[in-house]
């Protein structure tokens, strides 16, 4: 069956009334198990218009699946991409209510945001290219989520599902990439103190820019770009944690800074 047999529309809104009630879905690729990248990220489109119909609007992108950890704890083999709303994005030290605002079963992902100075098009954008492009970077927690039950995803089910995105609690340090060696610097992953992970820029594809490198040249086969002033998120370089209540804080190396969120019951 190809992707023209599939009924995209109604497969968004199934991901769309998901997301508004909080209640997660069966798989897609359960009931079609032909679906791919292509078909599924077509949903994803239809999925970001119905977003956008309800008062919604992009403002930042979102690189997924970028390290080795995140790949095996997800049960993929490739990196995705998506977008996040401005209704999801959160100050430094919020406190967030598991199960409000249409989360279903968060989990939390610590990584750097680029924030462009001009305008990155594809094709052949390097990691060169996107560091001398690069007005700073700062350190977020991505908060990503599901609306497939029980996380049970294939790489075509997180794709369509907006690459399992839900909100972003912002650091307050941009740093310039300049004299920094992101490939190397360190991140430490705590709740209520305790460590819970620990990674570094390399798990990102190697280098948190190849990421935002991949997601400017795979744009650009969709004739679309990245903007300048919108965070970029580099992926993360960690295996997700689990968001329970607590405190949770993620520092950088590198004079990087941190970024605290609490979640509560």
């Amino acid at each position: 069956m190809q992707t023209a047999d599939i009924d995209t529309v109604r497969l968004a809104r199934g991901l769309f009334e998901a997301f508004e009630s909080g209640k997660a879905i069966p798989p897609l690729t359960g009931s079609h198990p032909e679906l791919g990248a292509e078909g599924a990220y077509q949903i994803q489109q239809e999925l970001v218009r119905l977003h956008e119909e309800a008062g919604r609007k992009i403002v930042a992108r979102k690189v997924g699946l970028t390290s080795k950890a995140i790949q095996q704890q997800m049960g993929v083999d490739q990196p995705d991409y998506g977008v996040i709303f401005d209704e999801f994005v959160f100050e430094n030290g919020t406190a967030l209510k598991i199960g409000s605002k249409h989360m279903v079963q968060p989990r939390l992902e610590a990584e750097l945001a680029f924030i462009l100075e001009t305008e990155l098009r594809g094709p052949n954008v390097t990691v060169a290219q996107v560091l001398a492009n690069t007005r700073g970077v700062l350190p977020v927690f991505e908060v990503i989520d599901s609306r497939i039950e029980d996380w049970r995803i294939k790489l075509a089910d997180t794709i369509a599902d907006n690459a399992s995105g839900w909100g972003l609690v912002m650091g307050e340090v941009l740093t310039s990439p300049s004299g920094i060696d992101l490939e190397t610097v360190g991140l430490v992953i705590e709740r209520d103190g305790e460590v819970m992970a620990t990674g570094a820029g390399a798990a990102a594809l190697e280098h948190p820019a190849r990421a935002v490198a991949w997601l400017a040249n795979t744009l650009a086969g969709y004739g679309e770009s990245l903007p300048p002033g919108e965070p970029i998120l580099s992926g993360s370089l960690t295996a997700a944690v689990d968001a329970v209540p607590g405190r949770y804080r993620a520092r950088f190396g590198e004079g990087l800074g941190s970024v605290e969120l609490v979640m509560t019951a």
